[in-house]
């Protein structure tokens, strides 16, 4: 019996041996695995996350559908990304007017806008520029653009028939100045 015994209690701790063996050649097999799939992922160090949109088309059809001259930049630098592009009729009922919005990482790194609307003024400076305060005018391609400061942005305003264009965000005056000019 003894004998029996021995040989259980060895059996018991090769299970043991084979068991905590197992268990790190399954480890190693699933670190392996994973390691192989981290090769495989898109990692750009380098890039900064922003998703450029192509906003040409839709500006052309934004023009031929809006009731008043639909502005839309022409000759920005490459460095001026757009990342949101949209047009939204009057007769989808949200209370914008016949809006078209356009927005754009700057070469800086901030961010600015074009709004344009046939919205009431006052309406849609106050929808796209948190307590807005006048802060002079500016030059911007021989017209004069009201510049107004925000709680957190800037903007530049300009009233054309029915429509009013807003040229607002984080970026600073020069920048905004810059995305009015390249308006046609």
């Amino acid at each position: 019996m003894s004998h029996h015994v021995g040989v259980a209690g060895e059996s018991r701790g090769m299970r043991g041996r084979q068991t905590v063996r197992d268990m790190v050649l399954s480890m190693l097999a699933v670190g392996v695995v994973v390691w192989i799939g981290y090769l495989f992922l898109p990692h750009d160090a380098s890039g900064d996350g922003v998703h450029a949109k192509e906003y040409k088309v839709a500006a052309a059809s934004a023009k031929r559908a809006a009731p008043y001259p639909l502005l839309s930049p022409e000759g920005l630098p490459d460095r001026w990304r757009a990342t949101s592009v949209s047009y939204e009729p009057a007769s989808l009922g949200k209370g914008k007017g016949n809006a078209w919005h356009l927005g754009f990482v700057t070469p800086s790194g901030q961010y600015a806008a074009l709004e344009q609307s046939d919205l009431d003024r006052d309406a849609l400076l106050s929808s796209v520029l948190a307590g807005a305060k006048p802060d002079g005018t500016a030059e911007v391609a021989g017209k004069a653009w009201e510049r107004l400061q925000g709680a957190k942005d800037r903007a530049l305003t300009s009233q054309s028939g029915t429509a009013t264009t807003v040229v607002t965000g984080t970026a600073s005056y020069e920048e905004l100045a810059e995305l009015a000019q390249a308006l046609k």
